[in-house]
């Protein structure tokens, strides 16, 4: 079958972009691997209409039943070669599993936090330890914290959080060394510099975060943590292989007004994108890609059949 349109990835973007797109009543394909950054916070706590927060798992899980219920198809795959011919993109899935065919695509394929394998690590993620000090640097305000990181990251994490609270420890996990001025600008927030490795994760009553146990035998205390251990994975290789434009830091550029990229037909939206890596911003970003693919296919359809009245906003889109 050739879809309008296949999204590759199933988390927030490409949940938001899929209803969208199922509104209006497109053929839409969305192939998900099954992983990825929002499968693992267990609660995000700055969504409108979440006051308490809601977890990444009941987030997907509602978006997907709201997207099949628009005739949207899902598949669990990987993605692991795409090419353009004739018109439309051919995409394989893995170990030269099925192929998928599709008139655009939409790359919402995310980043993966990196992070070591800790005993009691994952289940405190998004209730009590955090990733971005956007989101949740609030829950920490007055909170004895714990910064469990890797050099200059976990360095920079710990002095952005300090305006939260002052009673901040950063425990350099990794033991990589930290540009001796973040060491100077550890010393003036008077944030204790921790260079031993941890061993786990102390946590109760099923995600509430109580402290680390460090390789020498020490424990440290703390209400809150966050991770930053740099080298996060972009997940944009797909788009290399189509020849889309990325940055040095591998996020894929895309212009401001469409999220179209630099190869006609292909859109990005989500954390692969260069922004702040966000729920509310991947939500938006969906949206936003989904109402001007409808532009192109509209256009691309109405040009098929020899139309030429389209309206002004349906020529503005970018030709595929």
């Amino acid at each position: 079958m050739l879809y309008d349109c296949i999204i590759i990835g199933g988390g927030i973007a490409g949940l938001q972009a899929a209803i969208q797109m199922g509104r209006y009543e497109h053929s839409v394909l969305v192939v998900d691997s099954g992983q990825g950054r929002s499968s693992l916070c267990r609660s995000y706590h700055n969504l409108l209409g979440w006051p308490d927060g809601i977890s990444g798992e009941q987030l997907r899980a509602l978006g997907r039943k709201h997207a099949e219920s628009l005739n949207v198809q899902f598949v669990q795959d990987e993605i692991v070669d795409a090419v353009k011919e004739n018109g439309h993109f051919r995409l394989s899935g893995r170990a030269n599993g099925p192929v998928y065919e599709g008139l655009t695509l939409l790359l919402a394929t995310g980043v993966m936090d990196r992070f070591p394998d800790l005993p009691g690590l994952k289940p405190c993620l998004g209730l009590t330890v955090y990733v971005c000090p956007d989101c949740d640097g609030y829950e920490i305000r007055g909170r004895k914290t714990i910064v469990m990181g890797s050099g200059d990251a976990g360095a920079k994490m710990a002095l952005a959080l300090s305006e939260r609270t002052a009673d901040l420890t950063y425990v350099n996990h990794e033991r990589r060394d930290i540009d001796e001025k973040w060491i100077q600008r550890l010393k003036e927030r008077r944030i204790p510099l921790v260079n031993i490795p941890i061993v786990s994760v102390i946590q109760h009553n099923d995600g509430q975060f109580a402290g680390v146990k460090l390789a020498s035998g020490e424990t440290l205390g703390a209400e809150r943590g966050f991770i930053a251990f740099g080298g996060n994975e972009v997940k944009s290789r797909l788009a290399a292989k189509l020849g889309v434009e990325r940055m040095e830091n591998r996020h894929i550029i895309t212009d401001p007004r469409t999220k179209m990229t630099s190869v006609p037909g292909v859109w990005a939206a989500g954390d692969v994108c260069v922004h702040s890596e966000q729920v509310t911003i991947a939500m938006g970003e969906g949206s936003q890609a989904a109402i001007w693919i409808h532009k192109a296919l509209h256009e691309k359809k109405d040009t098929t059949a020899g139309n030429t009245d389209g309206t002004a906003a349906e020529r503005t889109a970018v030709p595929m």
